[in-house]
């Protein structure tokens, strides 16, 4: 069987390279622009960032099945990166917060639109036993344009300082580059229909977003989710790790350059770990990945400030490790022609326990201590190993997987 990625894939992986970038060059400098230029309380990015998330976790289950009703992925893919390309200039006109609110809740919006249709587009476009590869390869290039991007915020702010609108009118130069990539994209018949053992159908295209609908999807679907939601309530917001870094006296360099090494190990290692999970089983690779997130959260809690150098870079092994490889796992475990659907379920629940964990793991900062959270994080995440360990061969049983996938 031919290992090349198609040209679909490629394709989307540089989209989300030049996105990422554009979007790490904001991100780091909305807070300051906030606070700094506008005068905004720091209770104001909060709500922003809460709302903005909430957006994205229910867009990603809507458009799912919409893209399937319409069966057609382009349009969603190409909707969602223009107005994220268009919400870097209108927060450089803004002058008040907001106008940052709106211009950040169409960003979300648009992550929203175009996720669930992209990974669709990916799952679609190449043969189950590849799917791990196919998602790796787009993990890679989505984390390599996060690492350009913060570089270049970090070198804009020194030599630009104070010059935010500046710096977010560069931004949308990536992000037009990202747009004009999705003028290349073209809607194809699914080819992992030809070789998933899969159910052949779920019900049909376009069926009410409904309960009844939903009993269609496989039980092995439903359990793989459950472990993932479980798993995801022990992933906090990664602000947190950078939080904690600070609270044992680091300064902002050093901070950054934990995020750097985060990044950089996560954008190295989630390709060809991506590729090892089509070979040896993604339930091997994922369960792997979580038992390294526990130690790592519970060496966040436990550790002084030099002490915690090395749990950056094995939190980013832990995300390569993880997060393209359980895309392809629930993309194995359901019908071609009901992707999108599945696929935005899975967004949805996943984002929704996250904001849920991040919000909990904030209170426990606040009411407990700085190490409560990752006391509760690296304790779920081994629940979640304990919890595959006994239902991933039940799952693969279900399915039918080869004993390689259990």
């Amino acid at each position: 069987m031919d290992r090349k990625l198609p040209p679909s894939v490629l394709r989307l992986g540089w989209i989300s390279f030049f996105t990422d970038f554009a979007s790490e060059m904001v991100y780091p400098v909305v807070p300051l622009f906030l606070t700094s230029a506008l005068g905004a309380p720091v209770y104001v990015l909060g709500i922003i960032e809460g709302i903005a998330e909430a957006i994205v976790s229910i867009m990603k289950g809507v458009s799912g099945w919409h893209s399937d009703k319409a069966g057609r992925r382009v349009p969603y893919i190409r909707s969602g990166y223009g107005m994220a390309a268009l919400s870097k200039p209108l927060m450089a006109f803004a002058f008040s917060w907001p106008v940052v609110f709106v211009a950040r809740a169409l960003d979300r919006l648009g992550k929203g639109l175009r996720t669930t249709a992209r990974d669709a587009m990916i799952a679609d476009a190449v043969a189950c036993s590849s799917a791990g590869r196919a998602f790796g390869f787009h993990r890679m290039m989505d984390t390599g344009g996060a690492i350009a991007g913060v570089l270049l915020a970090l070198l804009l702010l020194k030599l630009l300082p104070g010059q935010y609108r500046l710096i977010f009118l560069l931004a949308a130069v990536p992000g037009v580059a990202a747009v004009w990539l999705t003028f290349k994209l073209r809607d194809e018949p699914p080819l992992a229909a030809q070789e998933c053992k899969n159910p052949q159908d779920a019900g049909p295209v376009g069926e009410p977003f409904t309960w009844r609908a939903l009993q269609g999807f496989p039980k092995g679907y439903w359990l793989t989710l459950m472990l993932l939601m479980l798993f995801a309530f022990a992933n906090s917001s990664d602000t947190l790790l950078l939080l904690r870094a600070r609270n044992l006296g680091w300064n902002d360099a050093e901070v950054i350059t934990g995020y750097l090494l985060f990044n950089l190990t996560y954008a190295l290692s989630a390709y060809p770990l991506g590729i090892l999970s089509d070979r040896v089983g993604r339930w091997r690779m994922l369960v792997g990945g979580w038992a390294i997130y526990s130690v790592v959260y519970f060496g966040f809690s436990a550790s002084t400030g030099q002490g915690i150098w090395w749990w950056f870079p094995l939190y980013g092994l832990s995300m390569g490790l993880t997060e393209g490889v359980g895309k392809a796992l629930i993309t194995s475990q359901i019908p071609a022609r009901r992707k999108g659907t599945a696929l935005g379920i899975f967004h949805m629940s996943l984002g929704l326990t996250a904001l849920t964990s991040s919000i909990v793991a904030g209170l426990l900062w606040d009411k407990v201590s700085p190490s409560a959270p990752f006391v509760l994080g690296g304790g779920v995440a081994l629940v979640a190993v304990l919890a595959a360990a006994i239902l991933a061969p039940r799952i693969g049983k279900i399915n039918r997987q080869p004993a390689a996938d259990v």
